[in-house]
């Protein structure tokens, strides 16, 4: 199959300003022009980075956080989460696996003895840069001791261990509403398919 010929879809950036910067988000227009000479502008919200964690303990049950979320005006079962960690100053981001295993402890209190990078996607590519890492965790031990990573001071979670096919089962009747946690376990679903067929 021939290479697509994607010099029709390119988009160019003419100009830039930025609109808002505070937290660990900034908001940027920028002008475009298309490849037949048009311009446009896009309103492009910059992230980061974040990484999510389907963690599986030992008896099979995956940890699982119910949390309040003000965009979506309500609580939603999500799997561990968190954004990377990033130096305005210099431009560096965390490590995407040093924050997955922070992210487990503080939301869960769970270390993992087994990481696995499962992929990266975006989450908005029409309006955000937030590029999210997802890893699988297993061999799972809670955290004990002074060291013991807890939840941000604003965050409020409520640890949930279900069984790994209920929380498929959520996901798959449409009551997980939360996108990455939908990623998440539909890729544990057919992970635990491919570990239970003969080979």
């Amino acid at each position: 199959m021939p290479e697509p010929d994607d010099s029709q879809l390119v988009e160019t950036v003419r100009g830039a300003h930025r609109e808002y910067e505070g937290g660990y988000l900034d908001l940027t227009v920028y002008e475009i022009e298309l490849a037949d000479g048009r311009r446009s502008e896009r309103a492009i919200v910059g992230h980061p980075g974040a990484v999510a964690v389907v963690a599986l303990d030992p008896q099979g049950h995956v940890l699982m956080v119910r949390q309040f979320r003000l965009a979506a005006g309500k609580i939603l079962l999500e799997i561990p989460a968190g954004t990377l960690h990033r130096d305005r100053a210099s431009g560096t981001k965390e490590d995407p696996a040093l924050a997955a295993a922070r992210e487990l402890e503080e939301e869960t209190g769970y270390r993992a003895g087994t990481w696995e990078h499962v992929a990266a996607f975006w989450t908005a590519p029409g309006f955000a840069t937030e590029l999210m890492h997802l890893y699988f965790a297993t061999d799972l031990a809670p955290a004990h001791g002074d060291g013991r990573l807890g939840p941000d001071p604003d965050e409020r979670l409520e640890l949930v261990r279900m069984p790994w096919r209920e929380a498929v089962g959520l996901a798959e009747r449409g009551e997980i509403e939360d996108a990455k946690s939908f990623a998440g376990l539909t890729w544990l679903a057919r992970r635990m398919e491919q570990e239970a067929s003969p080979s």
